[in-house]
């Protein structure tokens, strides 16, 4: 029999429908539930394509024995994080300071007033290496709760008290400036690791955001040790396992610091941020391999996660069915020697294998290896790399496909939809810009709707009930400016507009910091307000970049003043912590240059557009379009005339512009960096 999840649209809590256990999801009922039988909750936040969360599951979920325990002890809630990023940093925030980790599966345990008392991650079926089994943790919560409420009682409104008082210092004091930047930059080479590309040790993240503040603090001074690191790690990760040797795209990060053995899932916000960023190191170097790497992971978001709508979904499942049947982390992606035999006989399997790195012994278990570019092949002859290539993809698409977790998330739509644009426009792709476009228009009508506010998630053409948070206006503001950029169609303008006023009124609190949720939000133990990036650009960082992009394409004064009181905590933290807040860095970047405003008065698509548009400036903004009705669609392109009856293009920057030109070699230089 279903629980009360069947009626969600979260591809995770539709895993969870068939329980035994009683799931209710986030609401005010549940608590209400757990007031009326005075009991606690159990809440559980994991993610569709999180592997532990689907082994827990797996032990203790589909349990008979545990939900009938829980059931009758507790009220069990489930909660999506991908949906309900709030509920998830709140939580997260007091686990990792009760326990100084955290992770998913999070396991938390709730009085019914939603005050944290105890916490973990995943807990075993049975006792082992020092970690309780999850039955003896319930038994040991429904003691506590029976016998010792007046401690329970206490330690909740302990944590709960921490957490409020732990209000963030940001910057106040004004921008980052030349020597904050310089100090973050300082700081990035001293973790940079000088071996294998990338930062700090195993596991390895790709870092796209540092890699993007690199790319522009390079563009701005000519930094060449800047560049030197940016291009470095992209080939490492490039040529690793990391990367989708066969079919494109990035897994979530690598376990060991040379890139070689993934973490098998692909997340569409990974993809979006390294297309973005491989086409960008393409821009600054001409470089064959990042314009491959760019086309190859646009190519795999538009083949592998986009849905029926238009929209992209959120990410690829690490496991898949194995040739028994079971299911196994990487099975879709790893090959043995044997298997490359079966497939292109015996001369192009010893190619492939030297080629791809398979060895006797593997790189993964049971003598499978990932494939990688180890590089000592030798030259090679390319086009029987692509024959072997083609024959491997076909062979593995016979393979049982890993599960794809189809909700669209307005904030990683965003940053593919800005990824996608601009590939489009960098490498002749029309059709990608087109894809771009109809992300767009999704996330206009079924994200915006009739309510005028961003929800977060959609499946199947369907709004889902959770409000967006900071991050989904910053991420969609910023991708709607880059098609604009891109299109010369001021509509997306105007809609970037329209969200980024909600951030000026729902979501900018005193001295000009940000909240990750409205102000008309629901009220949680405590307002979550994360400037430092995860996976992604931080919500904070995400708007003040989009506020900043903003401000320069309409001149207006309160979206300029917003980006600058935002940018104070990267004053604070980029010197201290500039992995973590490299987006942030990345947008001090495009204010230290301006950012350049750029006009083109002639046609999309013509010369001095696309000579625009490959501009390395940092952060520069592009209006482009001709006759009467431009300036109407673009502030800047108001009193800019052809000259000569040539396209002509105005750059300007700090309230003085140069002189016009009509020449595509002048505008390159002038937005050279």
């Amino acid at each position: 029999m279903a629980n009360r999840l069947a009626q969600t649209t979260s591809p995770y809590l539709l895993q969870h429908a068939d329980n035994p256990v009683d799931w209710w999801p986030w609401s005010p009922e549940a608590f209400e539930e757990a007031r009326k039988r005075d009991v606690p909750v159990l809440l559980s936040v994991g993610y569709a394509s999180c592997h532990w969360c689907h082994v827990m599951a797996h032990e203790s979920f589909e349990d008979d024995d545990t939900a009938a325990y829980l059931n009758t002890h507790f009220v069990p809630v489930k909660v999506d994080r991908e949906e309900r990023p709030d509920v998830d940093a709140v939580y997260m925030e007091a686990v990792q300071a009760a326990t100084g980790h955290g992770g998913w599966p999070m396991t938390v345990f709730l009085t019914p007033d939603a005050e944290p008392f105890y916490f973990g991650t995943y807990f075993p079926p049975e006792p082992r290496h020092g970690s309780p089994s999850f039955q003896q943790v319930l038994e040991g919560v429904t003691t506590a709760w029976t016998d010792r409420r007046e401690e329970v009682a206490e330690v909740a409104g302990r944590i709960v008290a921490d957490l409020a008082g732990r209000s963030l210092v940001h910057g106040g004091d004004g921008v980052p400036g030349e020597s904050e930047v310089a100090q973050a930059l300082l700081g990035l080479t001293r973790e940079y690791d000088e071996q294998h590309g990338g930062f700090g040790g195993a596991p390895k993240f790709p870092p796209a955001m540092a890699v993007e503040f690199l790319l522009r603090h390079y563009a701005r001074t000519g930094a060449e040790g800047a560049l030197q690191m940016a291009a470095d790690t992209c080939a490492a990760m490039a040529r690793g396992g990391i990367y989708d040797q066969l079919g494109g795209g990035f897994a979530r990060y690598s376990v060991d610091r040379e890139w070689i053995v993934p973490h098998f899932e692909k997340m569409l916000y990974d993809n979006a941020l390294l297309c973005r960023v491989y086409a960008h190191l393409w821009r600054a170097t001409g470089s064959d391999e990042a314009r491959r790497i760019a086309l190859e992971t646009a190519d795999f978001m538009v083949r592998e996660l986009r849905t029926a709508e238009g929209g992209f979904a959120s990410a690829l499942d690490a496991d898949s069915e194995d040739a028994e049947g079971k299911h196994v982390e990487g099975a879709y992606y790893v090959w043995t020697p044997e298997q490359l035999r079966e497939v292109l006989g015996e001369d192009d399997a010893a190619f492939a294998a030297a080629y791809f790195g398979v060895t006797e012994e593997g790189t993964f278990e049971e003598g499978a290896s990932v494939l990688r570019l180890p590089g000592d092949a030798g030259p090679v002859d390319a086009a029987r790399v692509a024959g072997v290539r083609a024959r491997l993809l076909a062979a593995r698409d016979e393979r049982p496909h890993p599960g794809r977790d189809d909700k669209v998330v307005a904030a990683w739509n965003g940053l593919a939809i800005a990824a996608l644009a601009e590939t489009g426009a960098y490498f002749d792709r029309p059709d990608l810009v087109e894809r771009a476009t109809e992300a767009a228009d999704l996330l206009v009508r079924v994200h915006l709707g009739e309510v005028a506010r961003l929800t977060r998630t959609s499946k199947d053409g369907r709004a889902g009930d959770n409000a967006g948070v900071l991050e989904d206006y910053g991420d969609v503001a910023e991708g709607f400016l880059a098609l604009a950029a891109v299109t010369g169609e001021g509509a997306w303008l105007e809609f970037a507009g329209f969200l980024l006023d909600i951030v000026l009124e729902q979501f900018t609190g005193e001295g000009g910091q940000l909240y990750d949720t409205a102000h008309d939000a629901e009220q949680l133990i405590r307002r979550p307000q994360d400037p430092t990036d995860s996976a992604t650009p931080s919500g904070w960082t995400a708007a003040a970049g989009a506020l900043l992009s903003y401000a320069a394409y309409t001149g207006s004064e309160a979206h300029r003043t917003a980006a600058e009181g935002a940018l104070g905590v990267v004053k604070a933290l980029g010197p201290r912590v500039p992995r973590f807040v490299g987006w942030g860095l990345a947008v001090a970047e495009a204010l230290l240059d301006g950012p350049r405003e750029v006009a083109v008065a002639g046609p999309i698509g013509g010369e001095l557009h696309r000579t625009a548009l490959l501009g390395r400036a940092p952060g520069a903004v592009v209006a482009a379009g001709e006759g009467a009705g431009a300036g109407a669609e673009f502030p800047l392109l108001v009193d800019r005339p052809l000259v000569g009856g040539e396209p002509t293009a105005y750059v300007c920057r700090h309230f003085v512009c140069d002189a016009p030109t009509t020449d595509a070699g002048e505008l390159a230089a002038k937005l050279g960096g």
